[in-house]
């Protein structure tokens, strides 16, 4: 079959080859994809966790070819998204039973694919936090595919959103999807958060930590700035005593989750944000455009049967 191989000599890290067939256990279902989404890590971070040859991609709908053996999840012909860590970029993967979601007819594969790691990150973080009914909570990276799905959760859950992106263009929608404020850049904020989701890194989770009211909790999600952070603990003693940062890991089992997601899209009580969309012969050209903060949201491809 066809994929999305690592090859270190392509541009981005990504070229169109064959490789064998998945083979499933008995708890897996076999899929063939038809959409599959690219995520910041993914790209970033290729070369340092694939050798090459190997399929990578995190998430990807399409149908069920083949039943789990062990009779767990959905027949053969339902319509699914999936997440497992590897295999999402190729015309056929194989998933646990316990990492999918079945799809109503109403919701496109495209839309479905955008879902998994980007849709559960900031689920589970927005979680993390808390209720959140009347606080004032701090995305920064809101123009991301995690930040514009934390940007709708929090709202959803009666937060008062403040928005951070790094230029006032990939601030366009996020009033719309419920931010109270846009902001570009730390810089100019004032005032105190109650909670904080950075996607960000570098300085700008120095410059949240320091927003933060005292008992207040900093997740740190992801490293977009690639730059390692340092912080004035002293200061933020001295100014914020018993706030504290977390370093966010999403976990596994995405299945319940997946679900909650896909009927929130359904309800059209969720906007996937599909940012850029093509087929994956242009996957390289996608994960450029990701890599260079040009994809506002959700980068997502189109695969060929």
């Amino acid at each position: 079959m066809r994929a999305l191989v690592y090859d270190p000599d392509a541009a981005q890290g990504l070229r169109l080859g064959e490789v064998p067939e998945p083979q499933p256990e008995s708890s897996q279902v076999l899929v063939e994809v038809r959409a599959t989404s690219l995520n910041f890590g993914e790209v970033a971070f290729l070369r340092d966790r694939h050798r090459p040859g190997d399929v990578a991609g995190w998430d990807a709908a399409g149908t069920v070819i083949a039943a789990a053996a062990d009779g767990s999840g959905p027949r053969g012909g339902a319509r699914v998204v999936t997440f497992g860590w590897g295999g999402a970029w190729a015309q056929r993967r194989v998933v646990e039973a316990n990492q999918l979601a079945v799809l109503p007819d109403s919701v496109a594969f495209v839309a479905a694919a955008a879902l998994p790691v980007a849709a559960v990150t900031a689920l589970r973080a927005v979680r993390r936090l808390g209720p959140l009914l009347g606080r004032r909570i701090l995305i920064t990276g809101a123009s991301g595919g995690v930040g514009r799905f934390a940007v709708q959760l929090a709202a959803r859950a009666g937060a008062r959103v403040v928005a951070v992106v790094g230029r006032r263009e990939r601030g366009a929608g996020l009033t719309e999807l419920g931010a109270a404020e846009v902001a570009v850049g730390a810089g100019g904020l004032t005032g105190t958060f109650d909670g904080a989701l950075d996607n960000v890194g570098g300085r700008m989770l120095a410059d949240v930590y320091a927003l933060l009211a005292p008992g207040a909790l900093a997740l740190s999600i992801g490293m977009a700035s690639l730059e390692a952070t340092v912080i004035d603990f002293e200061a933020a003693r001295i100014r914020a005593g018993g706030s504290r940062i977390e370093a966010f890991n999403v976990g596994d089992r995405f299945g319940e989750d997946l679900v909650y997601l896909v009927g929130l899209l359904a309800a059209g009580q969720l906007d996937p944000q599909v940012g850029w969309r093509g087929s994956w012969e242009r996957a390289s050209e996608a994960a450029e455009l990701l890599l260079g903060r040009q994809v506002r949201g959700k980068a997502v491809l189109e695969v060929a049967r």
